[in-house]
Order: structure tokens, then sequence, then C-alpha cells
């Protein structure tokens, strides 16, 4: 298994890269096809601005925040604190016409605390540009008509839930409601309501205080069962809520959240489906796996994640699951790869895998978006039954 110290640190730094990648997605015009377009957007946008790679999906894209606290339960990581509290950004399609001012990428207050979790500290104005980048959604733009799967996307450890921006937002554009969640205390930096800015508790008693990982996967499993509880429960928070489909749930994470993935499965079987996106997982499956329930595993081609790799519990878990699953790699990525970090590398001129940031990204996407069209709206996708030639950078394992 990874050590602990080296995902939390792996964690942390793919959080930091992807700050400016997915503030380069906001920075992107939205895609005029049926598009909710942000009011005041512009077309034309700076060549020397980050941006990420605009959705694919023909629907416009709709983004509101919730802040929601779960007083049921204490705080693993601050046990004096006032319950468990998530930020969640909630991205959907958004109805023709629709309209709304530029969401926001992040704060700046969470922009300086990721570039600096990322060493970059020779930019004065850096957070503030980073914090002011548009994204791709509206503000409570109207949600397009009808009743949407919903996917929970969980972030690295130590990184904040707008690292994955530009997945959340192309799901979105293809149909899905996406809640993005912050798991308090446990990002470079979570502003709230109020103006407080948590910072990462976690990563102290992680790397320093010997919890072990699973003690993360488990909170993050409670906040999950919390989440869809509030999203998809008797008395919503959403007003919005009847968008969601409650009968098909996915989750994908990216490095513990990808992990954190299975354990909420196995927490709570209304989730459908899930995706781990090059993490380590920290608890094993029992017997029964996840009672048929899908998994893909999503990582880099390297001694790491292949199929014997350094990290035992790709094999360990792939035994244990019982239903459809999939086990790939994609040549030339590193850790960051699956997140907005690619682009955010390039721009500062960060360590990165050797795969262009847009190819990365696209790879990511299309192969996270097919596994959710084929199991939470039953659309047999030819993209999961083999190698591609459109995809060459994606290999298949059957171990």
């Amino acid at each position: 298994m990874i050590t602990l110290p080296r995902a939390a640190a792996a964690a942390v730094l793919a959080c930091t890269l992807a700050l400016p990648a997915t503030a380069a997605a906001a920075a992107a015009a939205a895609p005029d096809s049926a598009s909710a377009r942000p009011t005041g957007a512009s077309d034309a946008a700076s060549p020397d601005r980050m941006r990420l790679p605009a959705p694919t999906g023909v629907h416009g894209v709709g983004s509101t925040v919730l802040h929601l606290v779960d007083r049921s339960r204490k705080d693993p990581w601050v046990p004096a604190a006032d319950g468990r509290e998530l930020m969640v950004t909630l991205h959907y399609p958004a109805a023709r016409r629709a309209h709304g001012r530029p969401a926001p990428y992040a704060t700046e207050p969470e922009a300086r605390e990721l570039l600096k979790a990322a060493g970059v500290t020779d930019r004065p104005s850096a957070a503030r540009e980073l914090a002011r980048l548009r994204t791709h959604g509206a503000v409570d733009a109207r949600p397009a008509p009808g009743r949407h799967p919903l996917v929970v996307l969980s972030p690295g450890f130590g990184a904040p839930r707008f690292t994955l921006t530009n997945l959340a937002e192309d799901l979105a554009s293809r149909g899905y409601v996406v809640a993005s969640v912050d798991h308090a205390y446990e990002s470079s930096g979570t502003s709230l309501p109020d103006g407080r800015l948590l910072t990462c508790t976690a990563c102290t008693a992680l790397d320093e205080g010997g919890v072990p990982g699973s003690t993360v996967t488990a909170a993050r499993a409670a906040d999950t069962r919390f989440l869809l509880d509030r999203l998809t429960g008797p008395a919503p928070v959403w007003r919005h809520a009847a968008s969601i489909d409650a009968s098909r749930i996915g989750m994908a994470g990216h490095s513990i959240g990808g992990a954190s993935a299975a354990t909420a499965m196995l927490a709570d079987p209304r989730i459908d489906a899930g995706v781990n996106m090059d993490g380590a997982f920290w608890d094993a499956l029992p017997a029964g796996g996840l009672q048929g329930r899908p998994f893909m595993m999503l990582g880099t081609d390297d001694d790491m994640h292949r199929p014997g790799g350094a990290d035992t519990t790709w094999d360990t878990t792939w035994q244990a699951l019982g239903g459809w699953k999939r086990w790939l790699t994609v040549a030339a990525t590193d850790h960051f790869s699956f997140s907005d970090a690619p682009v955010i590398q390039r721009r500062f001129g960060l360590p990165a895998g050797d795969i262009p940031a847009e190819r990365a990204l696209a790879v990511t996407r299309a192969y996270t978006a097919a596994f959710f069209d084929q199991h939470l709206r039953g659309q047999p996708q030819r993209l999961l039954d083999g190698p591609d030639a459109a995809h060459p950078e994606v290999r298949f394992h059957q171990p």
C-alpha cells in the first residue's frame, strides 16, 4: 500500500495544481448550443488566460453553492466544531436561454491557500487572478426540464472541491446533476458563508499524528450519506431538487476521494456505480464486494497502478469486485492528470505527466461520462468494451 505521507502530499499538490486549471475552465466561454451563458461573459478571452476546455455536452451549465451542517455527528478532525460542515457546489444542466451571473471559481482566500500549498509564492497577484476567473456555469440558472442522474465528486486529500470543476461542468453539460464536496478540514482552504476559512487540520493528523487513511474514507462516506439525505430526502435543501432522479446515483473521486467512492458504496446502497481515479484503497471490500454494483479504476500507466504494481490495494480490490468492473490505465499521465491539475502545472511550470493537458482532461471526461452513461442511463458504451483507436493512451487490464 502507498504510505500515507506520500498519498497525502500527492493530494495536497494535486489540489494546488488544480486551482488554476479550473479557473482556466472558468475563463472559457460556454458552448453556444442550448447554453446558459453567464450574463456578461465575454466570448473572446485574453490569449494569456488560463482556461479549461469548454464542456462537451449539449446543455448549458447552471451552478449553485450549498452550505450544509450535520449536527448529528462530531467532526473527526475538530471535535469541538459545531457539527460536520460541508460546502457543496452543484453543477447541473441548464434550460435553454437561461441566464445568470458567472459562477466564481474560488474565493481569494481559497486560491491563496491552494497556491501556497503548491509552492507558488513568486506571483503576488496570482491568487486574485485565479479567484476572479469566470467559469462555464451560470449562478442559479434555471435547470433543464426533466429528472437527471446525480453524481457526487470527492476531491483528493488536501484538495478543494473546485479541483474537479472541469469534470463537474462537463458531466452537467451532458445531463447530470453533479455535487462536488469540500469535506471540512480536509482541503488546503474552504471558505464558509460566515467568512471563516477552514484549512487542512486533517493533513497534520495524517502526516504527523499517525491517523489511518480509513478515517478519511469513513468520514467521507458519512458525508456522502448526509448529502444524499439532504438532496433527495423529504426536505431537500436545493429548491430544484425535483431535477434529481434519486434512483440513479453515482460517485467518483480523485486519489483518496476515489477510494472514498468505494467506501461510500459499501455504506449506502443508494449509490449505484463508482469510479476511483488513481487513489489507493484504504478499506478492504467484504466477500460480497459491492453487491454486484459496477466500479471502474482509472489510473496511471506505470509501476504504481498497473496490475502487480506498488499499490497492491488495486489488485486486492479488483479480486473482491464481483460485478461489472474495469481496470484502465492511461499512458504518460501522473497522479494529478485526472483532476484540473494539468492546466495548472503547465501554467506555473510545475512537474507534470507527459500527456498534453487538454488530452488528459479529455480522456478523463470521456471515460467517466461513458461509465455513468452506461450504468446510470442504461446506454451501452463501446468505449468501455476494449481498446479504442481514438484513445490509444488507454489500456485495459484483466489481471
